[in-house]
């Protein structure tokens, strides 16, 4: 019980120095104009990305967020009986983060892994990376 509980404060602990250290080296954002910028708001609309505050794999796809200056939501599924927890596992089918929600207007996907949605993310929002 104790060696679980050091676990845990060990974790988040690291977690949190990761998360405080992302912050401090965050990439720079994508500059767009005004219109183009409008346009990539209303797409982001959709989608949400649930997540944990310190988990490292969270905290990359975060990087790219903030990277790709996309105003995504981003939804706590970290606590026990949370809605955004029960949503994950109720409509997204399991809980694992960091987990992108993209709706399209009927239909719902739910992109797992955080490389996957990376790569997603980048291919809808990097003018470097978008075909003409």
């Amino acid at each position: 019980m104790i060696k679980a509980i050091l676990l845990k404060i060990f974790r988040e602990g690291v977690g949190g120095l990761m998360a405080f250290v992302s912050y401090i080296t965050s990439p720079r954002k994508i500059k767009r104009d005004p219109e183009a910028q409008l346009a990539v708001n209303k797409q982001v609309e959709s989608m949400s990305m649930y997540q944990y505050f310190a988990c490292p794999f969270c905290i990359k796809t975060r990087r790219t967020v903030h990277r790709l200056n996309i105003p995504l939501e981003y939804r706590d599924a970290q606590v026990r009986g949370g809605e955004h927890r029960n949503t994950l596992e109720q409509q997204g089918g399991h809980i694992k983060v960091p987990c992108l929600r993209i709706d399209k207007g009927e239909e719902t996907t739910w992109l797992y892994e955080s490389n996957d949605i990376i790569a997603y993310l980048n291919q809808q929002f990097d003018p470097a990376l978008k075909q003409v």
